[in-house]
């Protein structure tokens, strides 16, 4: 479904250029929960946004493939990329407060996609809108519809912000370090959502992380990023379990345990 080959990518500011993706190589067949994992800067987010479409051109540098079952989206121009972002790629970030519009109801932003790819009446959105709301648990989704993001908890917002993603039914899902910025209980209860929602529609996940527990619970593979390359992928336990790459095994060595914790 993805396959994203020889990727580069550099931003430049002024006369500098920072090289950020240097021949990244990536591989994700229909219905995969594919972690990518690494430190802070290693490119993680920038692949999201890359494929996403979300980067802009005018400052960004980018060569290689990004091949969407098998088309190439960094050849098509920004009007037909648009028809593949929100309604067969669906992305959701760390932080739904700084993505949802706090002036606009929450009801309306889930629906918003239908707006732009559909022609369905506002009846019709609302009714999917509201069945996308019950399917991700929202409480209340009657009452939720007509409410404003700072009216909802944290794990409430990003909610929302999966209904949002998921109401035009993609094929796949970039979630940047989505879980991060919630409390641990809050964690496992969309990590336990995100892995229902994919197998329920067979939807691909490329879950952008650092850390290592969590993907471990969501991810059937995994792909270690450093400094812009991937050094290493395949199946999540085998990864974990026996790590080839002298970076990976350091990065596995890092993840703390009862016994580090108590030290």
């Amino acid at each position: 479904m993805l396959d994203i080959k020889n990727l580069h990518l550099s931003f430049h500011d002024h006369d500098e250029t920072t090289h950020v993706l240097r021949g990244l190589n990536l591989h994700m067949d229909a219905g995969e929960r594919m972690a990518l994992v690494g430190e802070s800067g290693s490119g993680k987010s920038v692949t999201a946004l890359a494929v996403a479409g979300l980067l802009q051109r005018r400052s960004a540098e980018i060569s290689g493939q990004i091949l969407f079952e098998g088309r190439d989206l960094l050849q098509y121009p920004r009007d037909e990329l648009r028809k593949i972002q929100g309604r067969e790629i669906g992305m959701i970030f760390q932080e739904p407060m700084t993505s949802l519009n706090p002036l606009m109801k929450v009801g309306h932003q889930i629906e918003e996609v239908l707006s732009i790819h559909t022609d369905m009446s506002a009846a019709e959105k609302r009714a999917l809108a509201l069945e996308v709301m019950e399917q991700v648990d929202l409480p209340e989704p009657e009452r939720t519809y007509e409410k404003y993001p700072h009216q909802l908890s944290g794990g409430q917002r990003q909610r929302a912000m999966i209904a949002a993603a998921f109401i035009s039914n993609p094929k796949l899902l970039l979630a940047d370090e989505p879980t991060t910025a919630l409390d641990v209980t809050v964690q496992a209860q969309i990590i336990d959502l995100l892995r229902r929602l994919s197998e329920m529609r067979g939807l691909g996940i490329l879950f952008i992380s650092h850390d290592l527990h969590v993907v471990r619970k969501l991810c059937t593979h995994v792909a270690v990023i450093h400094k812009g390359v991937i050094v290493e992928s395949g199946e999540i336990e085998q990864v974990f379990n026996h790590p080839q790459d002298d970076y990976t095994r350091r990065l596995i060595a890092a993840i703390p345990t009862r016994e580090k914790r108590k030290r």
